[in-house]
């Protein structure tokens, strides 16, 4: 069922916690819903677990959006495994934290695109339990290259 909507992006979300522990998860749901002001948005999967990705993008405001990028997808994919709430994703894998402009939330050094987000607002999507979390473009960092 994941795929029959065929190919959609996978992104690393990460965030940080009010205590500096830091948190990098993989979703495949980043979707576009304006441009002025800039606005992303993701589903977040029921929160009937602990989701520090959610958790700390509710405490702190910020997060960014990594893109996947077939150098990092093994351990993208490794971000997924239920680690406790102090352990970092970044420390389980070869994924590098990286802080741009006093930014809070950390970028993956390794990502093609780097995108910094401010959560403006959720909406409880009632069919399934998920959340539409939906952010704004704060900033863009991006391999010359790929323009």
């Amino acid at each position: 069922m994941n795929s029959i909507s065929g190919y959609k992006p996978a992104n690393l979300i990460a965030t940080k916690s009010e205590d500096g522990t830091t948190n990098v998860a993989v979703f495949s749901s980043v979707v576009h819903y304006g441009s002025s002001p800039a606005i992303l948005g993701f589903v977040l999967r029921p929160t009937t677990v602990v989701r520090n990705t959610y958790d700390n993008i509710k405490k702190t405001g910020f997060y960014t959006i990594n893109a996947i990028n077939e150098v990092i997808i093994e351990d993208a994919h490794h971000t997924s495994a239920k680690y406790p709430s102090g352990v970092s994703e970044f420390d389980k894998t070869d994924l590098t934290e990286i802080y741009k402009d006093d930014f809070f939330a950390p970028y993956v050094a390794e990502s093609p695109i780097k995108i910094g987000m401010k959560f403006l607002e959720e909406h409880p999507i009632k069919a399934n339990g998920t959340i539409l979390v939906l952010g704004e473009v704060t900033d863009l960092y991006f391999k010359e290259s790929m323009l």
